[in-house]
């Protein structure tokens, strides 16, 4: 999935209409692929932020960098237990979401797999009772082939 930047906040202390302020923060966020590092894009915003406003200061925090697990064994196990269940073959893909899979990356190879995220994170999230059925059914087919 291509990465993106969302302006998440706008402000400035002035809370006049008539005047030009004396200085304004901007708040945003870049979701990333791991074709990128944060640091990278740190550098970016900052030679951007310089250019256009001189003496800008960027103060920045990287919650953990973009990572992809590439089909090897744990892939082949998961895609395995959801094709069983719900006789679809998965394919791999980014639209996911930032999960907490990127701190374990470095410890093991990550699949992020779970309910469809179509009300995720959204006003009224719910979830089918027999989705958390078939994916109860479907991490179970997934310990199993993991232990073997």
């Amino acid at each position: 999935q291509p990465s993106n930047l969302e302006i998440t906040a706008i402000g400035t202390s002035s809370r006049a209409t008539n005047v030009i302020p004396g200085a304004a923060t901007l708040q945003l966020n870049i979701r990333f692929n791991n074709l990128q590092r944060g640091a990278d894009l740190i550098e970016r915003v900052r030679a951007i932020a310089e250019a256009q406003a001189p003496g800008a200061t960027v103060e920045a925090r990287i919650s953990g960098e973009a990572f992809l697990t590439p089909a090897g064994p744990i892939y082949e196990i998961v895609s395995a237990a959801i094709e069983a269940e719900t006789g679809r073959k998965p394919r791999l893909s980014t639209h996911g979401g930032t999960s907490d899979g990127r701190f374990l990356i470095a410890l093991c190879p990550v699949v992020d797999f779970g309910l469809p995220n179509a009300t995720m994170h959204k006003l009224d999230e719910a979830a089918a009772v027999e989705d958390i059925r078939a994916l109860q059914r479907i991490y179970k087919r997934v310990i199993e082939g993991a232990l073997g």
